[in-house]
């Protein structure tokens, strides 16, 4: 699977060599472009079938705002699963809920989250899932930058599966 997906997310011209800053601050040699992997029928569909592998029948799927949520949703399709969406910050308006759709005390809920590089975005929605009231122990990731997300992660007590690698994408380069 992971030459598969690797082969997609070039097909798909996710997978850019230069030089790029990316959000956290830092720059790097590559990017891996999410919307455009994330808008490819193909790479969507492969992602939502692996990741529906990895699940439980009785989990929750947790989108991470906005990269998170359409593959949750595929996901959710493919595994026939429900979801809910984890905001960066809750809205000023409407419900002003962080968490938007529905989720009971308890549930296990498994992240789902586009690419870790130092990993916050992805612990920020753990620890929002949880204030909810949610049982958040694993995380399901598209790319691993390998640059400390899986530490973190570790350290809030999650388990991170990311479908490819940093050294995936660079050995293939």
């Amino acid at each position: 699977m992971t030459d598969d997906l690797v082969q997609l997310l070039r097909d798909a011209d996710a997978v850019k060599f230069g030089e790029f800053e990316l959000s956290h601050g830092g720059t790097s040699e590559y990017y891996v472009d999410k919307y455009l992997f994330e808008t490819d029928p193909d790479c969507l569909r492969a992602i939502a079938e692996a990741f529906a592998e990895r699940l439980d029948a009785d989990a929750k799927l947790g989108g991470v705002a906005l990269g998170g949520v359409p593959l949750a949703a595929a996901t959710s399709v493919e595994a026939d699963v429900p979801y809910v969406i984890a905001r960066k910050q809750a809205k000023e308006y409407g419900t002003g809920n962080r968490i938007e759709g529905r989720l009971e005390d308890g549930e296990e809920v498994v992240v789902v989250e586009d690419i870790a590089t130092t990993g916050q975005s992805a612990v920020d929605a753990v620890e929002a899932l949880r204030d909810a009231g949610a049982e958040v122990n694993r995380a399901l990731l598209v790319v691993d930058r390998e640059e400390g997300g899986r530490e973190l992660l570790a350290e809030h007590g999650v388990e991170m599966e990311a479908l490819v690698t940093a050294s995936d994408l660079l050995d293939a380069e």
